[in-house]
């Protein structure tokens, strides 16, 4: 399956505006549901986190984990995921951890 993403500004005001949230020590998840048959991700990094390569190695450890736990997430949600500095000096393991943490702590596991 595809990752469908979310990219524009007016997407990603509509989840923060009427979604809930998540807060862990290394990411912010913000969550609404979207009435569709499949879930649409975004991603956002700060330039508080670091330099563009920093940023983008943040991006894909987030994308990464996201994909390989997405089979085992309920359908018809829009997620956003907001990195906090605290995740430029973490490994997967501790990206992967603070992402199922969100998961199940907003009901979205199966």
């Amino acid at each position: 399956m595809a990752l469908s993403v979310l990219r524009n500004t007016r997407q990603f005001n509509q989840v923060y505006k009427r979604g809930k949230s998540i807060v862990t020590k290394h990411v912010v998840m913000y969550y609404v549901k979207n009435d569709l048959d499949y879930n649409q991700v975004g991603f956002s990094v700060s330039k508080k986190v670091g330099k563009a390569v920093v940023r983008n190695r943040v991006k894909r450890l987030m994308k990464e984990s996201f994909r390989l736990n997405a089979v085992n997430l309920v359908v018809g949600y829009d997620i956003i995921f907001v990195a906090r500095v605290r995740l430029k000096d973490s490994n997967y393991r501790e990206v992967e951890k603070a992402m199922l943490y969100c998961f199940r702590k907003g009901k979205l596991m199966r």
